[in-house]
């Protein structure tokens, strides 16, 4: 269970790895960072679950995905500045004890996200 995220750009309907992403605890008000990490082939964090089951807590959370940056180095054209630089995500987790997966679907002109399984 616990909270995971998973990138596919859909800009080369692929995972969309090395693209870097932080994680902050936004509970109370004040972002606290709680990880940082670079996205592997798949898309995904490669130390797995963001939180684990014993770790995640109910409360406000934001991941922060750094979409120009891995779209640039991707050898894409982006007008300056560009159209999406970072995605912010905020979201709360209101039953700790139930799987919490937040994609994040993405092209340097759109992103889309939901509560996946």
């Amino acid at each position: 269970m616990g909270l995971s995220t998973h990138v596919l750009d859909t800009m080369h309907g692929t995972p969309a790895p090395g693209m870097q992403v932080q994680l902050y605890d936004t509970t109370g008000g004040a972002a606290t960072l709680v990880k940082q990490f670079e996205l592997d082939a798949d898309g995904r964090n490669p130390g797995g679950a963001l939180f684990d089951d014993a770790s995640l807590r109910q409360g406000t959370y934001r991941l922060v995905f750094s979409v120009a940056a891995y779209f640039r180095g991707r050898g894409v054209a982006l007008p300056d500045p560009p159209f999406l630089d970072r995605v912010t995500l905020d979201f709360g987790i209101a039953h700790p004890e139930q799987h919490y997966h937040v994609p994040l679907l993405v092209s340097p002109w759109s992103y889309s996200t939901y509560r996946g399984s």
